[in-house]
């Protein structure tokens, strides 16, 4: 039976998070969550049915805590429909992901356990495709310039752009990342 102490819960998959991010999903073990999370040893199987439940609510509390917050949100909305505000809604984007080090790091770890799971696969396959259409429905709705292939096109580009940073940091300076994604919005979006 499992444990519905949601404060608990969420530290433990909190704790999955920090363990895929510095170990792989490889090295997700109760006991391992167990020890992040500063618990006694079996708490996390009290809480999750097994490893593959443990992977996909990890998952999705990457996505959860990825979300911009409420006034972030508003500032936006509230903002010019234009070129520059697109541009900065993007680097804004980029520098929260890539904040959360330790979270995106888990998610490519699960993405890359989802080649060997397809029921972690259709899981992460059905959030992506869901995340990509509330993008592309915000920025319909926002009047931001650009179509939904350029949201797609830029989507695709900053993934990989947050990866460079988290990965090889030295590649690209901030500066050169911001510029970057000034760039991109302005070629992808068009006049």
């Amino acid at each position: 039976m499992a444990r519905r102490n949601a404060e608990r819960r969420a530290a433990l998959v909190d704790a999955a998070i920090e363990v895929l991010a510095k170990e792989g999903a490889r090295g997700l073990t109760f006991r391992a969550v167990d020890a992040e999370a500063g618990v006694p040893a079996g708490t996390a199987s009290n809480y999750f049915a097994n490893r593959d439940d443990l992977l996909t609510q990890a998952g999705a509390r990457v996505y959860e805590r990825l979300q911009p917050d409420e006034e972030t949100i508003a500032r936006q909305r509230a903002a010019a429909p234009d070129r520059e505000t697109y541009a900065l809604l993007m680097r804004e984007t980029v520098d929260r992901i890539s904040a959360f080090r330790t979270g995106y790091l888990a998610l490519l770890e699960l993405r890359l356990e989802a080649t060997r799971r397809p029921g972690l696969r259709a899981v992460l396959t059905e959030r992506v495709r869901a995340d990509v259409d509330a993008n592309v429905a915000y920025h319909e709705e926002s009047g931001l310039p650009g179509d939904a292939t350029a949201v797609r096109l830029l989507y695709l580009a900053f993934n990989w752009l947050i990866v460079e940073q988290l990965t090889l940091p030295g590649v690209f300076s901030e500066a050169e990342r911001e510029a970057l994604v000034t760039a991109a919005v302005e070629r992808v979006v068009g006049p």
